[in-house]
């Protein structure tokens, strides 16, 4: 039984620009400095599979979402390349695939004026709206039932675990998997999870005007611009983001401010693009500290899971925290468990 408060689709998944990075809010080198080598490699492993197993899955069921494979172009955003150099050294002794490119090979090869970049094949990226739709419709013609409804409240009994509803229904469940977003139930503490808004613009069909394969971009920064095509052709970019202003109505007046600015940004990156906004949006999603994700068993609440932090990792994520949770309810586990674990203080191991 899926419940949602939203109509399908009509939440954050709207606002998402729907690039399937396997690439992680944080670096490798950061998270190696934070973790250790082997835990980083782990994390940066699984979100490569996931995307490559979210394409097969897609691939599979034949769902109609736009999904195509895209190179990743990860840029530098200052004045030199020189952690990007020592990230493309880790990225191999991960046997990550990737090319590192300097100033002359980034400008041949995409038209790109910056210190260097890497780029990596294995992203994707897709329409949200109709890769969220599939996936929904695909469940409920193998059984699951859809009902508008808002959780109030849990209870994790011995045997099974009550939702308490808004409208005063109950659900009985032997397992519950809380995937709401960015809005955390009280049952869940984290002390590394934060709220953030992002900003985004479309311009008109441009396809004339599109860089070298239509690469995913994105910068070697904490807030970083990210920007991708669509099959249209138009130009989606996107960034600003601000953990201060989260609220949808101050979130929402400063959308046409953004808007000017990520047009700007965009002629800066990208000099030939028409800067012409078509579409202007903003979103909010919810974030770590380390840049991981939080999945598991919600402590001292048996039979109850739950998914969170994705961070700009949003659909990336949520299929492997699918396989994670599915693992676990099944009997399995794995060491992701303890490394995504919702009770982390995402402070430093080595």
């Amino acid at each position: 039984m899926i419940i949602d408060r939203e109509l399908p689709g009509r939440g954050s998944t709207a606002a998402s620009t729907s690039m399937l990075l396997w690439e992680i809010d944080r670096s490798l080198r950061e998270l190696t400095d934070t973790y250790g080598f082997e835990r980083a490699s782990r994390a940066y492993q699984a979100s490569l599979q996931a995307v490559s197993g979210l394409k097969s899955l897609v691939a599979e069921l034949r769902l109609p979402c736009d999904m195509r494979e895209k190179d990743s172009l990860y840029l530098a955003a200052g004045a030199t390349a020189k952690e990007l150099i020592e990230e493309h050294a880790l990225r191999e002794r991960a046997n990550l695939p990737g090319t590192f490119l300097d100033h002359a090979m980034l400008l041949e090869n995409f038209g790109i004026a910056r210190a260097g970049a890497i780029v990596s094949p294995g992203a994707a990226d897709a329409d949200p709206m109709l890769l969220a739709h599939g996936l929904l419709g695909v469940a409920v013609s193998r059984g699951a039932r859809l009902f508008e409804a808002e959780a109030t409240a849990f209870d994790a009994a011995s045997h099974s675990v009550g939702v308490q509803l808004q409208d005063g229904h109950q659900i009985e469940a032997r397992s519950v998997i809380l995937a709401t977003g960015y809005v955390m139930p009280k049952i869940i503490h984290s002390t590394i999870q934060t709220v953030s808004s992002s900003w985004a613009i479309a311009t008109a069909p441009q396809p004339q005007n599109i860089w070298n394969g239509g690469a995913l971009i994105w910068e070697d920064s904490k807030d970083y611009l990210y920007a991708r095509t669509t099959v249209s052709g138009r130009i989606i970019i996107g960034g600003e983001d601000s953990e201060e202003i989260v609220e949808p109505e101050a979130r929402d007046a400063l959308i046409p401010d953004k808007s000017r600015i990520l047009a700007e940004k965009l002629g800066a990156l990208w000099p030939r693009a028409n800067r012409d906004i078509a579409y202007r949006w903003a979103g909010t999603f919810d974030t770590t500290s380390d840049g991981l994700p939080l999945i598991g068993p919600v402590p001292g609440k048996k039979g109850i899971f739950a998914a969170y932090g994705y961070g700009g990792n949003g659909i990336t994520f949520s299929f492997l925290a699918a396989q994670l949770i599915g693992g676990l309810i099944a009997g399995e586990t794995s060491p992701l468990i303890d490394d995504f674990a919702l009770d982390r203080d995402g402070k430093a191991e080595i």
